[in-house]
């Protein structure tokens, strides 16, 4: 296989450092560019291979490099660590880069697709919106506890309760308390009617897909995992098998062995774990049901 330049490029928000590594790995330039330089740069530069660490906006810059006609290659950060030599600077790190990339050891991240972006983007603003509504409904709870007044654990207790606690007149709540608790329980209402549009938007993108299609017809596998494992790994091509897709999501037993003696432990809990617990949870919903049924 016929070697080439590799580019290491050391991501920022408007600082991006560049360092060249020929065909020998002999660094030939190490160069600071603005954001709008980066993309006339490589314009002109001869086709090589373009690393960078697999951080914020890497894919967006692996999109629009991959456009120019490069070769595109997130690494983990976690793997580049190990080839930075010297004081940590920015230079260094696009050092470290580069020669991670040409070393050939260290497995690749996909680059997501807009599509991709789109839904983890969407699928994060949901999580985040289920965040806030538990604690605004504990918030509440706690408040309420406060003046004497228990609701149970419930988001349907809180929206029926609410307005009734606040009609009640013989509770020992005050004007302006309950005044400013209606407010909390009209934010309530709101991020739930919210969670309705994220909801709608997830099922019907499940229902024209053919990916999820396929996923959600698996034990286990709902609209909402479904959606999370596509925007995870797309097509999946960069796994050559089912068992690299679950060392990735951290599905596969630790290892520690030596002298030829084999030793398993737990599971090595890597990547993301949002979406391992989804998948996780599907698992022993299945398992659970299975029992149930002997």
């Amino acid at each position: 296989m016929e070697k080439r330049k590799t580019v290491g490029i050391d991501l920022a928000k408007n600082s991006f450092y560049f360092v060249v590594l020929n065909e020998h790995g002999k660094r030939v330039v190490r160069k600071k560019l603005n954001r709008r330089q980066v993309l006339p740069y490589l314009v002109n530069h001869e086709s090589c291979v373009v690393a960078m660490e697999a951080c914020s906006s890497a894919h967006y810059w692996g999109r629009e490099i991959q456009k120019l006609g490069h070769e595109v290659q997130l690494l983990p950060p976690q793997h580049v660590k190990g080839y930075l030599r010297g004081q940590k600077n920015d230079y260094n790190d696009a050092q470290a880069i580069a020669e991670a990339s040409q070393h050939g050891a260290i497995r690749s991240v996909a680059i997501k697709t807009i599509e991709q972006q789109d839904e983890q983007s969407i699928l994060h603003m949901r999580r985040l919106l289920n965040v806030e509504r538990t604690r605004l409904i504990n918030h509440i709870r706690g408040l309420l506890g406060e003046y004497g007044i228990v609701v149970i654990k419930s988001a349907a207790a809180i929206r029926k309760e609410i307005p009734l606690i606040l009609e009640d007149a013989d509770n020992p709540l005050t004007d302006i308390f309950r005044k400013f608790i209606h407010r909390q329980y009209l934010r309530l209402l709101d991020i739930e009617e919210e969670l309705k549009l994220y909801q709608h938007y997830v099922e019907s993108t499940v229902k024209t897909d053919d990916t999820c299609q396929r996923l959600i017809s698996m034990p286990g596998i709902g609209p909402i995992v479904s959606i999370s494992l596509k925007a995870w790994m797309g097509d999946g091509q960069q796994f050559k098998r089912g068992r690299d897709a679950s060392a990735a999501l951290g599905l596969v037993p630790r290892q520690h062995s030596t002298g030829g003696k084999t030793v398993l432990l737990g599971i090595s809990k890597r990547g993301n774990s949002h979406l391992r617990s989804l998948v996780v949870n599907g698992a022993r919903a299945v398992v659970t049901q299975a029992l149930l049924r002997n």
